[in-house]
C-alpha cells in the first residue's frame, strides 16, 4: 500500500469509545485552568504582587493549560480515569496552602467566608467561561487533527465511521456550538431593532473567509495528494464550508422565527430530519449512495455526507443560541450562577435521558448522519463541559477573595466587596480588565480562526514531512508539543502586538 492508502487506512472503519471516558477526557481541561489559576493566586500570595513576565506566563499557560491534554491524549490515555484524580488533589494540595497562609486578623470561620462569596458581585458584561469553553474547543481540535496520525492516539478517539461516539466525533458538534454562542444573533442587544433579513446580508459578508478557507483547503489537498478520509465530508466537501453554511442558513432561520424560540427550530430540526432517515431511502443513500455501492459520482453522491448533516449541524447550532441568550441575562452575582449552574445541570440530567432513549430506541449516536442522538449527546456534552468552566471560575473567584491583589487572566473580576465591613470579611479584588493581562487563552481567542487554520496547515506539512504511522514514543510527544507551542507562541506574539486576524 502507498503511504496514502496506509495513513486512510489508518483512520478509517473505527468505532469511538464511551460517553464516560469522553466525559473524564474532557474534565481534564478545566482541571488544568483551576491549577493555573491556583498557581497564580499562590505566587502572588508569596511574592505580594501578580506573575507579570510575560515569558514565564507563556511557558506556565502552555505547561499547564496544553501539555497536560497532549499527555492524557497520548501515552496516558490507558490511565486516563486516574489523571482527573490526580489534577484535582494537586489543586487541593495548593487551596490548602493558600488558605492556610492567609493573613486576615483574626481567623474567619470557613462558613462566614462561604456567606460571603454567596454576596459576591461579578462583574456582568464578561462571561470568561464563554471565552475558555471556544478556545479550549480549538486547542482540543487543533491537538487531535495532527495526534490522529500518530499511533500513540488511541484509535477509540478518533471520528468513528458511521456510528459511535469518539472525542474527534464530539470536537466537530462542539466547534458548531461554540460558533452560535457568540453569533451576532445573540450579541445583539434585545432593544435594538434592525430590518428582519439584516442578519443574513450580514452573514453574506462574514462567510465569505471560510468559503475561500474551504475552497484552499480542497484544491491543495487535491493537488498534493493528501490523505483524506472520505466518508467524513464527501470527495470536494469540508469543514469550512460546513460552518459557512450552516452559520447562513441560522441566519435565514432566526430572521424568520423569534430568535428567544431558537431551541423549538432546533427540536424540529432534529426530530424531522430523524423521522426523514428512518421513514425514507435518505439514511441509505446517505451511507451507501444512490446505487447502493458507495458510488460518488455526480456532485450530491461525492459530498452526500457534508451536504445532508448540515440539517445535524444546523439544529445543534439553534439550540446554542438558545443557550447564548439565556447566558448572557444579566447575572452579577455569585449566587445567581450558582443557580444558574443548577439548572443547567439539570438541563444536562433530561438531554442525557433523552440520549438514552434515542440510542435505545430510535438510532446510535453517529456523526457521519448527524443524527437526532449525535445533536442530544453534542448539546449535552457542550453543556457540561460549560458548566465545569463555570464552577472553575467560581472556585477560583473565591480563592482570590482570600488573597489581597490576586490576579487571574480569564477569570471573573470582582466589583465590589461582599460587605463594607472592616473586619471578619474578606479581601476584595479590584476591578481588573482583561487587556491589562497577557494571556494565552486571551491571545488564542482574539485570533481563533487564524489559530484553527494555523493548525491545520502545520498538520498538512507535518504530514508531508514526517511518516507519522511508524514514529516512536518520545518522537511523537516531541513533534506534538512543537507543534502546539509553534501554534500557540504565533498567537501570543500576535497578542502582544495586538495584531487581529479580520478583515472582514
Amino acid at each position: 500500500m502507498s503511504q496514502k492508502h496506509l495513513k486512510e487506512a489508518f483512520i478509517s472503519d473505527l468505532n469511538g469509545t464511551s460517553l464516560l471516558e469522553i466525559s473524564v477526557g474532557l474534565s481534564l481541561a478545566p482541571l488544568c485552568l483551576l491549577s493555573r489559576g491556583l498557581l497564580l493566586i499562590l505566587y502572588c500570595q508569596h511574592y505580594g504582587k501578580p506573575l507579570s513576565s510575560r515569558t514565564y506566563s507563556l511557558l506556565l499557560d502552555f505547561l499547564v493549560l496544553v501539555s497536560p491534554l497532549l499527555f492524557s491524549c497520548t501515552v496516558l490515555s490507558p490511565i486516563i480515569f486516574f489523571i482527573p484524580i490526580i489534577i484535582a488533589a494537586f489543586c487541593a494540595g495548593i487551596f490548602s496552602k493558600i488558605y492556610s497562609q492567609r493573613k486576615h486578623e483574626p481567623r474567619v470561620a470557613f462558613r462566614q467566608i462561604v456567606k460571603g462569596f454567596q454576596k459576591t458581585s461579578l462583574d456582568p458584561e464578561y462571561i470568561p467561561a464563554i471565552t475558555i469553553f471556544r478556545v479550549y474547543i480549538n486547542v482540543l481540535t487543533s491537538i487531535s487533527i495532527l495526534a490522529v496520525d500518530f499511533p500513540q492516539y488511541p484509535r477509540r478517539y478518533a471520528k468513528t465511521e458511521t456510528y459511535g461516539t469518539g472525542i474527534m466525533d464530539f470536537g466537530v458538534g462542539a466547534f458548531i456550538f461554540g460558533n452560535a454562542l457568540v453569533c451576532p444573533e445573540v450579541r445583539q442587544k434585545s432593544y435594538v431593532t434592525q430590518p428582519k433579513f439584516s442578519g443574513v446580508a450580514k452573514q453574506f459578508s462574514s462567510i465569505w473567509p471560510l468559503i475561500f478557507l474551504g475552497i484552499g483547503r480542497l484544491l491543495s489537498v487535491k493537488s498534493i495528494d493528501y490523505h483524506e478520509h472520505t466518508s467524513e465530508y464527501g470527495v470536494h466537501w469540508n469543514f469550512f464550508f460546513t460552518l459557512a453554511f450552516v452559520r447562513l442558513a441560522a441566519s435565514l432561520l432566526l430572521s424568520i422565527f423569534p430568535k428567544n424560540n431558537s431551541w423549538i427550530v432546533a427540536v424540529n430540526l432534529a426530530v424531522l430530519y430523524q423521522l426523514i432517515l428512518n421513514t425514507t431511502s435518505l439514511k441509505m443513500f446517505i451511507l451507501h449512495g444512490s446505487n447502493g455501492r458507495d458510488t460518488r459520482v455526480g456532485f450530491l453522491n461525492a459530498n452526500r455526507e457534508g451536504l445532508l448533516s448540515l440539517f445535524g449541524y444546523l439544529a445543534i447550532y439553534m439550540a446554542s443560541v438558545q443557550v447564548g441568550l439565556w447566558l448572557l441575562k444579566c447575572r452579577s452575582s455569585v449566587r445567581g450562577w450558582a443557580e444558574a449552574v443548577g439548572l443547567l445541570l439539570l438541563t444536562v440530567l433530561v438531554l442525557f435521558l433523552f440520549l438514552h432513549v434515542s440510542q435505545a430506541y430510535v438510532e446510535p449516536v453517529s456523526r457521519r448522519l448527524a443524527n437526532l442522538s449525535y445533536c442530544i449527546w453534542v448539546v449535552a456534552h457542550c453543556l457540561t463541559f460549560f458548566i465545569c468552566f463555570v464552577v472553575t471560575d467560581l472556585a477560583l473567584v473565591f480563592t482570590k477573595l482570600l488573597v489581597k491583589g490576586s490576579s487571574v487572566p480569564c477569570s471573573w473580576d470582582v466589583v465590589q466587596p461582599p460587605s463594607t465591613s472592616k473586619k471578619h470579611e474578606l479581601e476584595a479584588v479590584p476591578v481588573r480588565r482583561e487587556g491589562k493581562h497577557m494571556c494565552l487563552i486571551s491571545a488564542i481567542n482574539k485570533n481563533q480562526l487564524l489559530f484553527f487554520l494555523l493548525a491545520n496547515v502545520m498538520t498538512g506539512a507535518v504530514n508531508i514531512l514526517i511518516d507519522t504511522i511508524h514514529s516512536k514514543t518520545a518522537f511523537t510527544l516531541s513533534i506534538l508539543h512543537l507543534y502546539m507551542f509553534f501554534n500557540c507562541l504565533v498567537m501570543y506574539l500576535m497578542h502582544a502586538k495586538n495584531i487581529v486576524f479580520k478583515f472582514w
